[in-house]
């Protein structure tokens, strides 16, 4: 029994596709949301670091805190992996495929799930898309940096790389997934292989910046010309965040509610009033 793991829901549809070309490939897809991309990891293998990526998460997502009873303390967010290691030490024959494109939402996510699943060496495998060429619908060749970009039938290629993960591998990469814990970092991007370099939340600020004008232009237009530019996609939500961030720290103006990026317009700030002519000199 094969359980196959990717990161993000775009990646199942495929994935699942290619189920029905080749029955060896066949198994059970467990899909894992979370983007380490981005936002905060410190402590994150502890249920205090869990609930503040929670949090995170709700404040960007404008999700209100649930109102507690007077000494009631908030549920402590489930561990996501518990289940799965669960399932192995039940399920003896059970192999787990983790799939990853050259992007750093997949990369750190492989990083969270290796530092620990160590003891089940030998069962866990890996499927990594590493600056390798595919053929896309046209039958020309072009390099994948996300799984959803591969069609079903390229999947029959993807699937003979897969390869155990060593013992070295669970070592050194446990060690890089905690100095990535540690280093916490708002953005994390990746170099190259699976090199992960961290940096600031306001990273991306510049590029927002860059697409402000002096007059206003809806919050999702700007979002959109930021995405396009970008070798490696970054979430939309993100992106909203900083500019809802760029506009608290009055680098930008707004007008409308500031929800989701369709609610609101932005521009840089002074701009968009007319400006009173010259006084004429007189002859």
């Amino acid at each position: 029994m094969i359980l196959h793991i990717v990161f993000g829901q775009s990646s199942v549809a495929n994935l699942k596709a290619a189920f029905e070309l080749d029955p060896q490939l066949e198994g059970e897809i467990l899909c894992f949301e979370d983007d380490l991309a981005v936002g905060p990891l410190f402590i994150l293998d502890t249920p205090e670091g869990r609930s503040a990526r929670r949090n995170w998460w709700h404040m960007l997502q404008e999700v209100p805190q649930p109102v507690l009873a007077e000494g009631e303390e908030p549920a402590p967010p489930e561990d996501p992996v518990r289940s799965l290691k669960a399932r192995l030490r039940e399920e003896e024959e059970l192999e787990v495929w983790i799939w990853a494109g050259q992007n750093a939402c997949d990369v750190c996510g492989y990083y969270w799930l290796i530092s620990q699943l160590d003891r089940f060496s030998g069962r866990i495998h890996l499927i990594y898309l590493n600056n390798l060429p595919f053929l896309n619908e046209k039958n020309a060749v072009f390099y994948p940096t996300h799984l959803h970009q591969i069609l079903p039938k390229e999947f029959l290629k993807a699937k003979k790389l897969a390869r155990e993960v060593s013992l070295a591998e669970f070592e050194l990469d446990g060690e890089e997934w905690h100095r990535m814990m540690n280093e916490n970092a708002g953005v994390r991007l990746l170099e190259g292989g699976k090199k992960i370099r961290g940096e600031a939340a306001s990273y991306y600020d510049k590029e927002l910046l860059q697409q402000l004008t002096k007059e206003f232009q809806k919050a999702n237009k700007v979002i959109g010309q930021v995405t396009g530019k970008l070798k490696y996609p970054v979430m939309d939500q993100y992106l909203a965040w900083r500019l809802k961030e760029l506009i608290r720290e009055e680098k930008a103006e707004s007008r409308g509610e500031l929800k989701t990026m369709r609610d609101f317009e932005v521009k840089l700030p002074g701009g968009g009033e007319e400006e009173a002519a010259p006084a004429e000199e007189n002859a």
